[in-house]
């Protein structure tokens, strides 16, 4: 069995995975690429991990905790804010299929060129890309079905809303919370909260 398996199946049994979308993800977007090669022995382990810059690549049960909240869909278009080494966003390609699409944003240019080289790795740069972060948060002007976020933001930041769909959900952390937005309206917004979570903070 891949080491990969064992830590996706350790998931599943301790109720952090059950979609099996998500897990066929988990299975096939290898952690260890998107880690630098002196870490590669650790990228199995439920932990996060230094992958330059002072940036961190989450640890697989935070990164599922959020990707079931995000209940991404075949066809979705999804940003991904904060997309690090690449592997949420290689995540998010493998779930949103050929007929879906996925912008990583990334602010430090280092970590943009990491990004794009390990989705290369798996074939995704047809409709799949990481793109510099801007001076504004996320891709304003543009609409997503879903919007994941894996910093962590000082307060709820409004202008996400209004670049998401209606029926759409976005995924941020707030504090030390998880929080989980549906669009519902262009004026009505559902929420719900899941406590105790750390990340590096959202910088824009």
């Amino acid at each position: 069995m891949k080491k990969m398996d064992r830590l996706v199946d350790s998931m599943i049994s301790s109720n952090m995975l059950k979609s099996p979308l998500i897990i066929d993800a988990f299975r096939t977007i290898d952690r260890k690429y998107f880690v630098p090669e002196e870490y590669e022995d650790e990228a199995y382990a439920d932990m996060p991990l230094p992958i330059g810059d002072y940036q961190t690549i989450s640890q697989p049960s935070t990164v599922a905790f959020m990707l079931e909240r995000l209940d991404t869909q075949d066809g979705n278009t999804v940003l991904d804010i904060g997309s690090g080494s690449g592997w949420t966003t290689a995540l998010l390609c493998y779930m949103v299929g050929n007929k879906g699409s996925v912008i990583g944003l990334e602010r430090i240019s280092t970590l943009v060129e990491q990004g794009r080289e390990n989705l290369s790795k798996f074939g995704f740069n047809s409709h799949c890309h990481i793109e510099k972060a801007g001076d504004t948060l996320g891709l304003p002007g543009k609409q997503f079905d879903r919007i994941l976020v894996s910093a962590s933001a000082d307060e709820t930041p409004e202008e996400l809303f209004l670049q998401l769909k209606i029926g759409g959900i976005l995924v941020i952390p707030i504090g030390e919370s998880i929080f989980k937005f549906i669009k519902t309206s262009e004026t009505e917004i559902k929420k719900e909260e899941f406590y105790g979570f750390v990340f590096v903070p959202l910088i824009y």
